[in-house]
């Protein structure tokens, strides 16, 4: 992810049958944390794909911005009702902007 850029991905998400999974009805969550137990939370915008099973992170380059350079954890989950998928985590590693403007 580059800081100061506009950032986006989309995460495929396959039911136990291989197939898209219907995201209707669910909503999402997504956040960057320099460590798992960081206070500082850096929230992406998660649109869901309904029956096509895509799960869509944003972030403006305003909010690229304020993440400092390093490797952070991230992860994403989908909920509808009391039941959480977490449907991507990892690192993410936030590579400085040297142009300001």
């Amino acid at each position: 992810m580059e800081q100061g850029a506009n950032f986006s991905a989309t995460v495929p998400v396959l039911g136990d049958d291989g197939l898209p999974f219907n995201l209707t009805g669910y909503t999402g969550a997504a956040q960057v944390r320099k460590h798992y137990s960081s206070l500082t939370a850096y929230t992406f915008t998660v649109a869901l794909g309904g029956n096509t099973g895509i799960v869509t992170l944003s972030m403006t380059p305003v909010q690229t911005g304020a993440i400092s350079p390093g490797i952070h954890v991230f992860d994403c989950e989908v909920t509808s009702g009391n039941t959480v998928y977490r449907v991507a985590e990892g690192q993410v590693h936030i590579t400085a902007q040297v142009t300001k403007a």
